[in-house]
């Protein structure tokens, strides 16, 4: 296939990818150190973020729905980057318990837009035809925009200290506001952003019918099910990963806290931005299947690497399994959930479906790791992780060899 151009709205949901990357996040895995230099525990810290993930799991759906049945998505990406400005901006003021416990919670809530209102953007701005090439650009802007902003946060984190990373992102905040506002409504179409295509779109402006919950989302898809579970178990195991690998290093002494956590998130970025752009080609050719089961197979060894070599050099070794697998997810997730759901007008419904069973494990995972790692060591914690994401992949090979008619799924 040859080059594409990209419209000037392509271009700008590049960039909004690019910025939001920092944004949508929070802290991410800053928030564990910041909190560690306010006297915080890791069990504290895993608490935390428990609780903030159970707070976007159960948004994500409701959310997702919501994106669905707007024709303003421009408008909600603005109000949920300026309600993240604010939450950061008060756990920088105030970090007390109760001031971070409510700021991660609302940066939870409201990042959760993100995924299903910049899937929604993408749909409708390229057709299913054109989304798996412009998913693996999503990914690569957005990992760029990531690896970008931890050179700068770990730059100036060591020169200023922890403070400079949230004057970062303030300045990432504008950026994705700016591009948000060059997105051209008029180049949206809101039926295809919502899954249907152009001979299923009405020409009615109302909102589509909404599902009535998760469930009735996922019981009508058994490879949405199947998903859904998959990336449950392999985000038990990995999003306690990188902030324990951070927390792990600080405890014993080893390096800047600062300079390593931009570290750990730099290595991996600049894997993911050559494995997303990559995985978009192979996806338009190939299917997603291959991409998803390369990804689930990363993650246990990384979590065995980061167990069995306690130094900061391991970092290079985990996260480059990091990117691998988060660049290839970043494509086939959102490309799979389109697939199963093409022709319903609830794309973006489903894929805040898949999220919020995903944010079952994410939500425990922090609070898995830091448990265990208080009481039996980081290296054990490690070992758990991995050996509880390594599910996933099980979980996925057997539902494909169960019903290989359908692909499966995932080859499609």
């Amino acid at each position: 296939m040859g080059k594409q151009t990209l419209s000037g709205s392509q271009r700008w949901l590049c960039g909004l990818n690019f910025f939001a990357s920092d944004v949508r996040d929070g802290l991410g895995p800053f928030l564990g150190v910041f909190l560690m230099a306010h006297g915080w525990q890791a069990d504290g810290i895993g608490y935390v973020m428990s609780a903030a993930g159970i707070a976007g799991m159960l948004a994500t759906m409701p959310l997702g729905v919501w994106v669905d049945g707007s024709r303003y998505k421009r408008a909600q990406l603005a109000g949920a980057t300026v309600l993240l400005m604010v939450s950061t901006l008060a756990l920088w003021a105030f970090p007390s318990p109760i001031v971070t416990t409510a700021t991660q919670v609302l940066a939870a809530v409201v990042g959760a837009l993100f995924g299903p209102a910049i899937m929604g953007l993408s749909l409708g701005l390229v057709g299913p035809q054109g989304l798996a090439r412009q998913l693996g650009r999503n990914e690569a802007w957005n990992h760029a925009g990531n690896l970008t902003a931890a050179a700068l946060a770990g730059a100036a984190g060591y020169r200023w200290g922890l403070p400079a990373v949230f004057v970062l992102m303030m300045l990432m905040g504008v950026g994705a506001l700016f591009c948000v506002w060059r997105i051209r409504d008029q180049d949206i179409d809101h039926d295809m952003a919502r899954g249907m295509g152009p001979t299923e779109a009405t020409d009615q402006t109302d909102e589509p019918a909404q599902p009535r919950s998760i469930w009735r989302v996922l019981t009508g898809s058994r490879d949405l099910r199947m998903l859904a579970i998959t990336m449950m178990l392999f985000h038990l195991g990995n999003a306690a990963m990188l902030p324990l690998l951070g927390q792990a290093v600080v405890a014993r002494s080893r390096a800047d806290p600062s300079a390593f956590t931009a570290a750990t998130i730099v290595v991996a970025q600049l894997v993911m931005i050559p494995v997303a752009l990559l995985a978009g080609r192979y996806a338009e050719r190939h299917g997603y299947g291959w991409l998803v089961t390369v990804a689930l197979a990363a993650l246990p060894l990384r979590g065995a690497v980061a167990a069995l070599w306690p130094s900061p050099w391991a970092v290079i070794p985990v996260q480059v399994l990091d990117g691998v697998g988060a660049g290839l997810l970043g494509v086939a997730l959102p490309g799979l959930v389109e697939r199963s759901m093409r022709g319903s007008g609830h794309v973006n419904a489903g894929l805040g479906a898949v999220m919020t069973i995903q944010g079952i494990g994410a939500s425990l995972s922090p609070a898995l790791g830091g448990w265990v790692a208080h009481r039996f060591g980081y290296g054990t914690a490690f070992g758990l992780l991995g050996a509880a994401s390594a599910s996933a992949l099980v979980v996925f090979v057997l539902a494909k060899m169960a019903a290989p008619s359908r692909g499966a799924t995932a080859a499609a």
